[in-house]
């Protein structure tokens, strides 16, 4: 038998003012009953899949909201969160008897469903996405619907097989880490339990078979572990309390057979709590422990002075007795241990003043996690591509996280491959937008360097500097790809615009789509409308920001197009392009015999203002601007097939934006060299794109820095500043 066979599936009424009655808050009784007698008349003869009263589920997670700690609002609006969805009463209602936050949390919690979405997928992310945004505001609607999954979780056997795997995903992708970045523990714990039981129930069920073969075992071995401790702590016995742990299923399931190990060769398969009242004893014991038994090299972990992002404290250390059996050990204070059981639920009670806090430090510290958990959950929802949501959350609350120091000595916690790019956004907005490089452990890396536990990380900024649009595809984290959004939108809505309809329009041709304009807008209407967007520049914008990916939505354009315009009998059409309007002044450069057109650097030889330069009528793509002497410009135009194709250009004569340019810089081969390369382009403030370096062997190394300059003086410039280092044999510029 499961440990969560034991659990009661329904609590009713009674056992809830049980609960409340016997705990320490101050509840609003009156309220609560009143809210109970509505839901009670309100679900009427409604029944669960099971058969049950459907009344019995809102009173449970009732209880299992009270039993975190939980405010009236909180227990108000567990009572009434199905009622609005599932019932004739409505927001305005519960709102007008009891208040605005209750209504918001139940708001939170309700499920969407006047929204007709294209598929099962984007109906779940709107859902998660209207949850997202009302925790933004209340951080009380994320812990009553984790009270609502769980109970559902705990009766889920008797839905339809499908419906009970798609459940259990759900849980395991969303609202697992989620309770995870709560630091809500034991939540966690039973919601990756239970949906392992359904995932995989073969590999649940082997699992469960071994730890109860090694029951009789294990509690011989912690009773007999207890008393050692006990007694060589010297300590009163209700000073000090101890117990045994097993890991988690779905732990065990992740190490066995996700990462091929047996269960003997599991560390902290085995393990101690060990709980006391006053932070200097967690240090003490530590001593002792150390004392008692081996310590494993690499196996200690300090969080108490290094919390984990999720308010997590305790020190963990892995030892070995003298039968060589390995065990963990974990020491915590009793607040400590209701932080890592309830996480913020627990210390829900000081921000309701249930409970007087202790001192301010204590509150201030609690405000600062909300507001963290808040401007993470934030970062969930600014995407116009709900789908996105999902991944995000996996991305941004996963478990296995890195700590990284700054120069100054703070701790930065991110997740596992998170790049100096994320480290510079969770540091600061400013920071992420001015940043030009980063040094780690004082040597200068890559923008896509990932980060590792324990080292110092420096970034580097410039005042002028922005972020750049590859940057989406490196960070890890959803938070920094929102920021970098963010300023692409707020700066560049008219490049994004540009740029997103050339986007769209590159895949209806490869897709021999043709439309005139007026027919492509009409073809996004449905676009504008699911997005919230006012015109379809909008929709352009965000295609060019990032916002919309444009691989998500097509077969959904095609599918509205084949709707609309396709007739059955006639050819594969061939795409008509209109070039996108724009002044000449927008790029710099002026072409002959056209007043606006879309001008478009080619990337194969980057000219600078002060290059001679020539334009190519693309199909499509508007005017692409070459070099004169590139490669891919023919010596003799009169022999080329379509002469008129190409054009006169030339620069205008005031020109403010930058230009991409790559040099190719061979140099000796020195430790050091990337560094003296970059630090020489840092003091010109000059923005790198990217830099890189090989060896040619024979002692001599080559640079590849691709940079951004004014024109093709300044580059003149940049090239005789870097040839004065004394490593630097030759520069050449692509």
């Amino acid at each position: 038998m499961s440990k969560y066979d034991e659990i009661v599936h329904y609590q009713d009424y009674d056992e809830l003012l049980k609960i409340l009655k016997n705990s320490n808050n101050n509840y609003d009784l009156r309220k609560i009953q009143k809210a109970y007698n509505i839901a009670e008349e309100a679900h009427g003869d409604q029944r669960r899949v099971s058969g049950i009263p459907f009344i019995l589920h809102p009173t449970s997670v009732a209880c299992i909201v009270a039993q975190f700690g939980m405010d009236s609002d909180s227990i108000i609006a567990a009572l009434l969160h199905d009622v609005v969805e599932d019932t004739e009463y409505d927001l305005k209602f519960v709102r007008k008897e009891f208040g605005k936050d209750v209504a918001n949390i139940v708001d939170g919690v309700t499920k969407i469903s006047k929204i007709k979405l294209y598929s099962r997928e984007e109906q779940q992310a709107e859902n998660i996405r209207k949850m997202l945004i009302a925790m933004s505001n209340d951080i009380r609607v994320i812990i009553v619907k984790l009270a609502d999954r769980l109970h559902n979780m705990r009766t889920i056997e008797c839905m339809k097989e499908q419906k009970r795997r798609d459940k259990s995903r759900e849980c395991m992708e969303v609202y697992a880490p989620i309770a995870h970045r709560l630091g809500m523990k034991a939540v966690k714990d039973e919601l990756e339990d239970l949906s392992l039981r359904y995932l995989d129930p073969v590999g649940y069920k082997e699992i469960e078979d071994a730890l109860l073969l090694k029951e009789n075992e294990r509690d011989r071995f912690i009773d007999k572990k207890k008393k050692e401790i006990i007694k060589a702590s010297k300590m009163p016995k209700d000073k000090i309390t101890v117990y045994g742990r097993v890991k988690s299923i779905n732990s065990i399931y992740r190490k066995t057979f996700l990462k091929g190990k047996t269960l003997d060769e599991i560390y902290d398969f085995f393990a101690l709590r060990i709980i006391v009242d006053d932070l200097k004893d967690c240090y003490n014991l530590l001593g002792v422990i150390h004392d008692l038994y081996t310590p494993i090299p690499r196996r200690f972990k300090d969080y108490i002075s290094t919390p984990k992002p999720n308010m997590y404290q305790s020190l963990h250390t892995t030892v070995i007795d003298r039968d060589g059996i390995p065990f963990e050990v974990q020491i915590r204070t009793w607040e400590m241990h209701q932080t890592a059981e309830n996480g913020i639920a627990a210390h829900w009670k000081y921000k309701l003043g249930f409970t007087r806090i202790v001192n301010n430090k204590k509150a201030k510290e609690l405000d600062e996690n909300i507001k963290r958990i808040k401007d993470v959950l934030a970062a969930q929802i600014d995407t116009d591509d709900s789908t996105d949501i999902i991944r995000n959350i996996r991305n941004d609350f996963d478990q296995n996280e890195v700590y990284v120091f700054s120069p100054k000595g703070d701790v930065f916690n991110l997740p596992i491959d998170s790049t100096v790019i994320d480290l510079a956004y969770l540091i600061h907005t400013e920071v992420g937008n001015h940043m030009v490089g980063a040094k780690v452990d004082h040597r200068i890396v890559p923008i896509d360097y990932k980060l590792n536990t324990g080292e110092i990380c420096e970034i580097l900024t410039q005042k002028d500097s922005h972020p750049r649009r590859d940057w989406l595809d490196i960070c890890k984290t959803s938070s920094a790809r929102s920021k970098i959004r963010q300023w692409f939108k707020r700066e560049k809505r008219d490049e994004n615009i540009i740029e997103g309809k050339m986007m769209l329009e590159r895949e209806l041709k490869r897709s021999n789509i043709s439309l005139t304009d007026e027919e492509l807008e009409e073809l996004l209407q449905f676009m504008l409308k699911k997005n919230k967007f006012n015109t379809v520049q909008d929709l352009y914008a965000s295609i060019g920001y990032g916002g919309i990916q444009l691989w998500k939505v097509l077969p959904r354009i095609k599918e509205e197009y084949n709707t609309k315009f396709k007739k059955d009998d006639e050819p594969a059409p061939t795409i008509v392009q209109t070039v996108h309007k724009r002044k000449h002044a927008d790029s710099g450069v002026i072409v002959e015999g056209m007043d606006d057109c879309l001008i478009k650097f080619a990337q194969c030889c980057n000219p600078l203002p002060g290059d001679e330069i020539i334009g190519y009528i693309t199909r499509g793509y508007g005017v692409s601007v070459h070099k004169r002497n590139c490669t891919n410009i023919p010596v003799d135009l009169t022999k080329v097939e379509e002469p008129e194709r190409y054009v006169k250009v030339s620069w205008e004569s005031n020109i403010n934006d930058s230009f991409h340019s790559t040099l190719e810089i061979v140099c000796a081969d020195r430790t050091g060299v990337l560094a003296d390369v970059t630090i020489a382009l840092s003091s010109m403030r000059i923005f790198i794109n990217s830099l890189n370096s090989r060896s040619l062997g024979s002692g001599r190394a080559v640079v590849t820095a691709t940079i951004d300059v004014f024109s093709r003086e300044h580059l003149d410039t940049v090239i005789k500043r870097l040839q004065s280092l004394r490593e630097v044999i030759s520069i050449k510029r692509f």
